[in-house]
């Protein structure tokens, strides 16, 4: 087992190794207590913040990751209002494939994006997010889309869910239990990394007539260890 100040160098290393941070992982503070790890910091863009966030996460040992990182660094020639940073949302969504536009409503406010609506699959919910995230001027993302409710069949759901995590290779199905209360998936037990988390739950959301995900899995990187 990693100590803490194990997993901070390795957060710290893998921040480093990232292409996209390279250049201000020295803007970047973390620290670790008891697998918890804080980053701390100003970045220029909201794709630097999740992109530390997601270095993050790739160690192993990590358990908990609290992002406290400001984006307010961008260059005076770069600043936005609220109204440009709108409209190039609503571009970036227009030419966007996996996106119906017009399902999508978008309010800025002092550079926070909430995005609101009603899609069929989690995928066009997730895309649109996707879509801002590299928009100048944006300081944060809340994702308020809704997943159009389904009549489904409980226990063809979690059947479903079950087999499609047998069928994963990065989803070790012994460890995940799941429990279906109408359009609701609730996943609990535990895995080896974060990426086995968000496997897990991408899979559940895959599953037509689920609005919502509660991903209660915990990372525990010793489960095999024995």
């Amino acid at each position: 087992m990693k100590t803490d100040d194990e997993i901070r160098k390795d957060v710290m290393q893998e921040i480093r190794w990232d292409p996209q941070l390279t250049n201000i992982a020295p803007q970047i503070g973390v620290t670790v207590k008891n697998e918890v790890v804080t980053l701390s910091g100003i970045v220029d863009y909201y794709a630097q913040k999740l992109a530390a966030e997601n270095a993050a996460q790739r160690v192993s040992g990590v358990k908990v990751v609290a992002t406290d990182i400001e984006v307010k660094g961008v260059k005076e020639s770069q600043l936005k209002t609220d109204a440009q940073i709108g409209e190039a949302i609503r571009n970036a969504l227009t030419w966007h494939s996996a996106v119906n536009e017009d399902l999508i409503h978008i309010k800025v406010d002092d550079g926070w994006v909430y995005l609101e609506g009603t899609v069929d699959w989690d995928y066009e919910r997730k895309a649109a997010e996707t879509a801002v995230e590299n928009i100048i001027g944006v300081k944060g993302v809340l994702n308020k889309i809704k997943i159009k409710n389904i009549p489904v069949e409980t226990k063809e759901v979690k059947k479903r869910i079950t087999a499609a995590f047998h069928r994963q290779a990065t989803v070790d199905s012994s460890n995940i239990s799941v429990e279906v209360d109408g359009a609701v998936v609730t996943l609990t037990g535990k895995v080896r990394t974060w990426q086995e988390r968000k496997d897990a739950e991408k899979v559940a959301w895959s599953m037509p007539g689920v609005a919502e995900v509660k991903n209660n899995l915990l990372i525990d990187s010793q489960i095999y260890a024995l």
